[in-house]
């Protein structure tokens, strides 16, 4: 069966930020058969490719050249190892939220402390995602991907996808993997992370701490904090937080003994929203674009923004703080085009 292409289609349902934006020409790979078609397709009529999950980690323009392929592989399997160990894999178009809920009522643990974040499963791995005290890194054991040189799918091993802080080698070499499957090994035992104090606090008292407390608490704490993109358009933290060597941590420490910060190899990762929030810009607000009210390291869509709104906030914050801290914040979300 050939691949069916849609011209003009809108994509403010597939991406967070809900800004208005139309492809060219859209598609969608539901299997490996579907994303040979696609590059054997891309061969006869070369074209601009964007590839798109949920489109939670992405700033859209007006107008996407070419063809935007959105990634929507199912598909969940679990496989008892011995012990209590199981191996999980999933399509990289399943919604990661519902995974970890489904993993939860089947008593499959270790990934409850993510839950909620937005996005499909093949994005998880990209950047690495993280959330109280746990990063995806943690728990993935191989990734399954399409390398457009090789023209073959294959998985590549935990150590071979170079994860670092928000990054790894799907997010630096985007134009060559496409992520199909994600592997990952978990626990029918609950290993509990709650280093984090505001992920304990959330624990209702007396409340055993359990894999499901974990999830529950964590829900809890992001609809709290956290805009729901379905409401307000967004793309989760729009800052990574970034790390500084010792002797800047100790020179900004003293400048403000407030700073917000954790220690992170040789030096210390600062709270990015810490010091956004501390330079008054938490509830700013300018054309139909912000800073959410209760989280200034979020930035949202009020219902009439864009990239071009997004693009000059961003560089606003990122200078004022540049001035203050002595700092260079990194984007996390990808712009395109």
């Amino acid at each position: 069966m050939s691949l069916v292409f849609q011209r003009n289609v809108p994509l403010k349902a597939l991406n967070t930020f809900g800004f208005d934006s139309i492809a060219e020409r859209f598609v969608r790979l539901e299997s490996v058969d579907d994303i040979h078609a696609l590059h054997a397709s891309l061969d006869e009529n070369p074209s601009p490719l964007l590839l798109i999950g949920g489109g939670s980690n992405l700033v859209l323009g007006r107008q996407v050249p070419g063809v935007v392929a959105q990634v929507a592989i199912a598909g969940i399997e679990c496989e008892e190892l011995g012990g209590d160990r199981v191996r999980v894999t999933l399509g990289a178009g399943e919604e990661w939220h519902s995974s970890i809920e489904s993993l939860l009522r089947q008593g499959i643990y270790g990934l409850e402390n993510m839950a909620l974040i937005p996005g499909c499963v093949g994005a998880a791995p990209v950047q690495n995602i993280g959330a109280y005290g746990v990063e995806v890194k943690d728990r993935i054991e191989a990734v399954e991907v399409y390398d457009w040189q090789q023209r073959r799918c294959f998985w590549l091993k935990n150590a071979d996808c170079e994860f670092a802080y928000r990054d790894s080698v799907f997010k630096r070499h985007y134009d060559r993997y496409l992520i199909t499957r994600v592997r990952f090994l978990l626990s029918r035992v609950a290993e509990c992370v709650v280093t984090y104090k505001p992920l304990r606090d959330a624990i209702e008292t007396g409340l055993e701490v359990s894999p499901q407390a974990i999830f529950d608490a964590v829900c809890r704490i992001r609809r709290e904090k956290l805009p729901d993109p379905v409401v307000l358009g967004n793309a989760g933290s729009f800052f990574k937080n970034p790390v500084v060597s010792m002797s800047q941590y100790e020179t900004l420490k003293a400048k403000c003994p407030n700073i917000v910060a954790y220690a992170e190899g040789d030096g210390f990762k600062l709270a990015a929203g810490w010091m956004i929030d501390q330079r008054g810009w938490k509830g700013f607000r300018q054309e139909g674009v912000g800073v959410h009210e209760h989280q200034a390291l979020v930035l949202v869509n009020y219902g009439k923004g864009d990239r071009r709104q997004i693009e000059a906030l961003a560089g606003m914050i990122s200078e004022d703080i540049q001035v203050h801290f002595g700092v260079q914040l990194e984007i996390e979300p990808r712009f395109y085009p």
